[in-house]
């Protein structure tokens, strides 16, 4: 498995531990995320729904503590009850930024997509373009399976970013459903209707239509799946088409959403069974994550284990391998009180999940390594009561209490 992972590990002097009240990276991650202005009022958004990817160029971990101070290789930290090696001292941004979720106006409910790019002279299109870069940039993309479009991102002064907000409405009304704010951003070019990019249906995923179903046969077009990740291309460009800042060699950079959340309204299956396991009466189920009978062909409760990784029996072999199971080797209760969050980490060898057990919060997934499926992003979703996160071997994660009431959380998996 050849994987690029972290840029740079720290050295921790053994007798002055990190302190991580100062410049802390989560902090910094969650407030690119508070910058984000959309482009209608808050009240056509689905807040809870939104999904933020924020694309990072540059990883620093914190070295590992006491007399492993000097194993800055992350392949070989084998110590696992050393947590100090598994935390993020650092990130940088790209100049690109997503966001997803469901948006309504006046009755009507759909899927938006919007497209971020940093403004100012030290982007990367704007050094390829000779800093001559006007009021407006490309964006070049492909969203899903569908095929390829260019679209038009004005430059926004309030955020100093070039930004454009897709809608999957399929009408010819939008501005008389929209309100003062939205109206501007659609006559400034802001908001963009684009059925043919994207489309959902909320309705599609209803209780009554999922009966007895694989969630993942359907409507596996849709934008804003609730099983299925939806994979972005994107490239951006100068206003001519001329100049484009994508992937080495000029290729499109992939993007994906793709956080295994899972709950009441977000899962494989869902029945009624009679007399459950031969007791009495109706039983509603909800199949969360499965490696057996019908999902047994997209088996989720496993992991591929690379050679610097050890097993669920704590071995290393040189070649890769797969483990069809999730090891569990801890259950815990956690509390986070008002203010209170689990720091970005890593885990190198080991699945988690995270069950919001009471209360809300904003779930952190990242990319230790470039996978295949997307460029290193950290993405951004809020985790409520009846949901849980998945995390596979090598996700960063973090898990941030933004309310003013407290965060009960059950945590289980394997030690690392």
């Amino acid at each position: 498995m050849q994987l690029v992972h972290s840029d740079a590990v720290v050295r921790v002097d053994p007798s002055q531990p990190p302190d991580y009240e100062r410049d802390n990276p989560l902090l910094a991650l969650l407030d690119l995320m508070a910058q984000t202005r959309l482009a209608a009022g808050r009240e056509h958004y689905d807040r809870d729904g939104l999904q933020f990817l924020v694309p990072y160029s540059f990883l620093e971990l914190y070295g590992p503590a006491g007399a492993d101070a000097d194993v800055l290789d992350p392949t070989m930290q084998d110590n696992k009850t050393d947590f100090q090696k598994q935390n993020v001292r650092r990130f940088r941004a790209t100049d690109t930024q997503l966001v997803r979720g469901w948006v309504s106006a006046d009755g009507w409910t759909g899927p938006f997509l919007r497209l971020s790019y940093r403004g100012g002279p030290d982007s990367r299109l704007s050094e390829l373009t000779g800093h001559r870069l006007g009021d407006r940039i490309s964006a070049r993309l492909r969203v899903g399976g569908n095929g390829q479009a260019v679209v038009i991102a004005p430059y926004q002064e309030a955020t100093d970013r070039y930004e454009v907000e897709l809608w999957g409405y399929a009408g010819d009304d939008l501005r008389e459903r929209l309100d003062a704010r939205g109206r501007e951003a659609l006559e400034r070019g802001e908001i963009a209707v684009r059925p043919d990019l994207l489309r959902a249906d909320p309705a599609a995923f209803a209780r009554e239509a999922l009966e007895g179903r694989h969630t993942v046969t359907v409507d596996p077009a849709s934008a804003m799946h609730p099983v299925l990740p939806l994979h972005v291309e994107l490239a951006w460009g100068d206003a001519q088409h001329q100049t484009w800042d994508g992937a080495d060699g000029g290729g499109d950079r992939h993007y994906e959403f793709n956080m295994v959340v899972r709950g009441w309204d977000h899962h494989l299956g869902v029945g009624i069974s009679p007399n459950p396991h031969g007791g009495v009466g109706f039983l509603e189920y909800r199949n969360l994550l499965s490696n057996y009978g019908r999902y047994s062909d997209r088996p989720e409760l496993g992991r591929t284990v690379a050679p610097w990784s050890f097993d669920a029996f704590g071995r290393k072999d040189a070649s890769e391998r797969v483990e069809n199971f999730m090891a569990v080797d801890y259950m815990d209760l956690h509390i986070l009180q008002p203010g209170c969050a689990i720091g970005l980490h890593r885990h190198r060898d080991n699945q988690e999940i995270f069950l919001m057990m009471d209360g809300r919060g904003y779930m952190v997934v990242g990319d230790w390594a470039k996978l295949p499926s997307r460029e290193r992003c950290f993405e951004i979703r809020t985790l409520r009561s009846g949901h849980l996160a998945m995390l596979k071997g090598g996700n960063l994660h973090a898990l941030a209490n933004n309310a003013d009431t407290d965060v009960s959380l059950f945590m289980f998996g394997g030690y690392d």
